[in-house]
């Protein structure tokens, strides 16, 4: 896949009219566009000036743009199983990034070392997940990207999760690389007994680290966008269909198709950064890391101007509910400058931190003649929410009765639709509070109003965020009752998980 920077200036495509008379259905088509570890200011609509994202700004335009959204954690894994799961990190049984792939044996690719088994900790099995949920509804199930919801061979990979169709990787460590081995697919219309793995042949001819890594042709973005492609084509305005691509731009190591995008920003940072490596790190040395990081967000806009496009080609534009968000805050791996492009939108805080910056994410709405354009919302909401919304949407009436207490342990769903905001129609119930954990760190977060508390290490912090948005005056002192309340909430919301203790504050 090629792309041309004068695509991207002229903001994508031709679009094609739908056809006269196209049958409407009562239930909205889903695509949710989640891409890795983008910064709440690294598109042009949140105020990001170095990088060209004009598909991604004008479905802003066309859209809802959220100012106070938030991912359910710091880091991906448990992030995702927050909107899988419509649970919170105090919840859900994924609250961090538990790796399963250290202690399998080594196999061969090539003269390249990998592992028999690849993955993370499982989503419960005895919680039902969004999919489950879309599928059970009469809707077509695709996911194109990042899994994390379980190893390889565990109860919980795409085809045991309602899953109709997956290609990309199961394992997020596998998704740091561009260039990998292999990665994995299944396709229940295929009739295949579970996921697999996909070896890149010609990936493997070349070496995994070195100057020779850079001659692996086959690049894994390309290769899952154009699979989500096909999916997307193949469907149609007599079935619903729900679509997770869960990109992996811009995420780790700072490498793509030396193309026009490349090129393009090599003559705009014309004085740039090298990153020599360090021992012990996955990722290759690279030149160019500004032009490298900005065009693989400029890469993933195109991906997004496609799908708009594809979409008004079939006809199915305006019963096509399409978001775009990022799994939680920028990252500093493999090179990238968080910094430089004052990619935190003012926030302090990065990926593993639950400071704003960390957890309060891009998030962006399209909807064309439901939700009305240019719209702006500052209603806080987290990844959540988005089970109870899509739910809502798609005419599911008391999920949590049907789906909920599978198991013998007790059963919590978390969020709260905002169908409401995004259709004009309805009561818009709001969050008490919003909760997050992260054992990696040791912190834990509770937002309730403009008051934030961050515990790190059982020490709390308090911060108005009104007043402080780049939370750097610590007034816990100051308010003592207010630290009591919302240390109660956190009290009140945590279920001890013996797989990601955590310090809770006295």
């Amino acid at each position: 896949m090629k792309f041309k920077t004068s695509v991207l200036l002229a903001e994508s495509v031709v679009l094609v009219a739908a056809p006269a008379g196209a049958a409407k259905l009562v239930k909205p088509n889903i695509i949710y566009i989640m891409c890795d570890d983008m910064g709440y200011g690294d598109l042009g609509c949140y105020g990001q000036r170095y990088i060209l994202t004009p598909n991604i700004d004008r479905m802003a335009a066309e859209g809802m743009r959220f100012t106070q959204a938030y991912a359910g954690a710091p880091v991906s894994a448990p992030s995702r199983a927050c909107m899988m799961t419509g649970q919170h990190t105090g919840h859900t049984e994924v609250r961090g990034n538990k790796e399963y792939w250290g202690k399998s044996p080594v196999v061969m690719y090539g003269q390249n070392k990998d592992y028999s088994v690849a993955g993370q900790h499982p989503y419960d099995p005895n919680h039902i997940i969004l999919t489950e949920i879309m599928k059970d509804n009469g809707y077509r199930t695709g996911m194109f990207g990042k899994w994390a919801g379980g190893y390889e061979g565990s109860v919980s990979t795409p085809d045991k999760r309602g899953v109709d169709e997956f290609f990309g990787y199961i394992c997020q460590y596998q998704a740091h690389l561009y260039y990998p081995n292999f990665l994995n697919e299944y396709s229940r219309q295929r009739g295949d007994s579970g996921v697999r793995r996909v070896v890149l042949d010609d990936n493997i001819r070349y070496p995994m680290f070195g100057r020779d890594y850079y001659k692996r042709p086959q690049y894994s973005a390309d290769m899952i966008h154009e699979r989500a492609m096909a999916w997307l084509d193949g469907q149609d305005d007599k079935h619903p269909f729900f679509g997770i691509f869960t990109y992996t731009l811009p995420h780790a190591e700072l490498v793509q198709p030396d193309d026009s995008l490349v090129e393009a920003y090599k003559r705009k940072f014309f004085i740039d950064k090298t990153w020599g490596g360090h021992a012990g790190s996955r990722y290759n040395a690279v030149v160019h890391t500004h032009a490298q990081f900005a065009a693989m967000i400029s890469r993933l806009d195109a991906y997004v101007g496609q799908i708009l496009a594809k979409l008004k080609a079939k006809g199915l534009d305006e019963n096509t509910l399409v978001i775009f968000t990022s799994d939680n805050g920028p990252h500093e791996e493999g090179g990238a400058d968080p910094t430089f492009f004052g990619r935190d939108g003012k926030l302090r805080g990065i990926k593993r931190q639950c400071y704003e910056g960390g957890i309060r994410i891009p998030f962006i709405v399209r909807w064309p003649g439901k939700t009305d354009a240019g719209m702006v919302s500052d209603l806080p909401i987290a990844f959540y929410d988005l089970m109870p919304t899509f739910c809502d949407l798609a005419g599911v009436k008391n999920y949590v009765r049907k789906y909920g207490n599978k198991g013998s342990q007790p059963d919590y769903f978390d969020g709260i639709t905002f169908a409401p905001t995004l259709t004009g129609k309805g009561i818009q119930k709001r969050h008490d509070y919003l909760y997050w954990e992260f054992a990696e760190t040791n912190q834990i977060a509770v937002r309730r109003g403009d008051w934030k508390l961050i515990v790190i290490k059982g020490q709390p912090h308090l911060y108005n965020l009104v007043t402080d948005l780049h939370e750097d005056n610590d007034v816990a002192a100051q308010h003592p009752d207010i630290v009591r309340q919302l240390t109660d909430v956190i009290l009140r919301e945590h279920i001890d998980s013996k797989l990601f203790p955590i310090t809770l504050p006295q």
